[in-house]
């Protein structure tokens, strides 16, 4: 199983519009992040968890054409905000996008391009299947997926398990469950969004526990701000496991 970067910023990429921080004024390529999402290979299927604003973008420059299924963590628009895009890969694929998210997001979903689920046009639209999960363990072909409950302040959202790697991100807790299904994980992905504290995303002191916690053999940081250090200055302070994840970066048998 591989996995590629798309995005690893928040929800308003960075730079962010206007802003003159030391993360935003930063000429390093690491420091420009468009926002998170990230695709699975598991043999020849393609899986991309989220597919925000940045999709279309993140597509064209991975080379990327065809993917098998998109699992979706939550209703947010910087997670779904892409997905009338999709409409030129089933073109691509001739057929239809099968989306994976729980009941929420998926009524999110057909509220904001409901032109794709009327039925009554057939060019121009994404096709797209929704299937509601819950948060019991389901397969896209043949292989387990396993969502995670947490929690984005007060809304319940899902991470995703397959195999010995997680993918979290959007998280301020995660309940004790949660860390039951993340025993033995090797390779873990979660949220770190800056140093001081906020009310719905998990700070970097918050990110380091949960890792510390789950104790994978190593975790990437994804969903950062503007407000992060530059990674050449923020990257040689983590614990020798944890790294920053960029977009582009590719993990290889995970």
């Amino acid at each position: 199983m591989n996995l590629t970067f798309f995005g690893t910023g928040t929800s308003t990429g960075v730079p962010a519009i206007g802003c003159k921080c030391a993360g935003c004024m930063s000429s390093d390529p690491r420091d420009k992040r468009l926002r998170s999402s990230a695709l699975l290979e598991i043999g020849t299927t393609k899986i991309l968890i989220d597919a925000g604003p940045d999709f279309r973008y993140q597509m064209l420059r991975s080379g990327t054409t065809r993917l098998d299924a998109i699992l979706v963590t939550h209703e947010h628009y910087d997670h779904v905000g892409g997905l009338d895009d999709v409409r030129v890969v089933n073109a691509q694929m001739r057929q239809t996008m099968h989306i994976f998210a729980e009941a929420g997001p998926c009524a999110a979903i057909r509220r904001c391009i409901p032109y794709a689920f009327t039925g009554t046009q057939k060019l121009g639209v994404p096709q797209l299947s929704l299937h509601e999960i819950t948060l019991e363990p389901f397969k896209i072909a043949e292989n387990e997926v396993i969502p995670l409950r947490v929690m984005h302040g007060n809304l319940p959202i899902v991470g995703f398990r397959i195999g010995r790697f997680a993918y979290i991100t959007d998280a301020k807790t995660i309940p004790d469950e949660t860390f039951d299904r993340l025993r033995g994980v090797e390779t873990l992905v979660i949220n770190a969004l800056r140093f001081q504290d906020h009310p719905t995303h998990f700070s970097l002191s918050e990110s380091l526990a949960a890792i510390e916690r789950i104790a994978p053999k190593r975790a990437y940081l994804t969903h950062i701000g503007h407000e992060m250090p530059p990674q050449a200055t923020l990257e040689p302070t983590l614990p020798t496991n944890v790294f920053v994840a960029t977009d582009g970066l590719q993990l290889f048998d995970i």
